[in-house]
């Protein structure tokens, strides 16, 4: 295996939607980093069966200014 082509591998936080956290290795990030989760297995509507509307980048607004003279509601 060559030296110094392979990313660091290191220990990080996981916070999940609920509060809930849990320590896990990754190349993400920097050693002792926090990951805070929008969406994981326990409020994803994949696993959870309840479907709701996650908008935390604006699309959906977006979307609603866009279509707005269409009538079309998201």
């Amino acid at each position: 295996m060559k030296n110094d082509i392979h990313p660091d591998y290191h220990e990080i936080n996981v916070v999940m939607t609920d509060g809930s956290e849990f320590k896990t290795r990754t190349t993400w990030g920097k050693e002792g980093d926090t990951m805070r989760l929008d969406i994981d297995p326990k409020s994803h509507p994949a696993w959870t069966g309840v479907h709701r509307m996650v908008d935390s980048g604006g699309q959906i607004a977006k979307f609603n200014k866009r279509f707005a003279s269409f009538g079309i509601k998201s």
